[in-house]
């Protein structure tokens, strides 16, 4: 049983590493500095970064340690979360950036919205 939720949990960080480099290419193509490092072939960890503009930056961390969601404006941290919520989080900022590609005001939408 430990073996096969070892294998899930490592199937799940290698899903989340996908859509986090799919999206920071999204955010780019759309005009917003993002990125998305990852630590070797695995995908067993990334770095995701996006600036909103305004020093407004998220910050999201997953690897087998933990998921964390950071958010700052100004070099100082807003808000912090962790776990299920800091991904809940990260599809909120999904959910945006799909808004702001669907309407026509673009970069206003999901500076406005965060």
């Amino acid at each position: 049983m430990f073996l096969r939720l070892a294998h899930q949990h490592r199937q799940f960080v290698q899903d989340l590493v996908m859509n986090l480099q799919a999206l920071a290419i999204v955010l780019e193509r759309n005009g917003y500095p993002a990125s998305c490092y990852t630590c070797g072939d695995q995908m067993n960890s990334a770095s995701f970064m996006v600036s909103l503009g305004d020093n407004h930056l998220i910050r999201f961390l997953v690897s087998d340690y933990g998921i964390t969601w950071t958010e700052m404006r100004d070099d100082r941290e807003l808000m912090k979360l962790e776990g299920a919520e800091a991904i809940h989080q990260l599809q909120e900022l999904a959910n945006l950036v799909k808004q702001s590609i669907q309407s026509s005001t673009g970069h206003k939408t999901l500076i406005k919205k965060c």
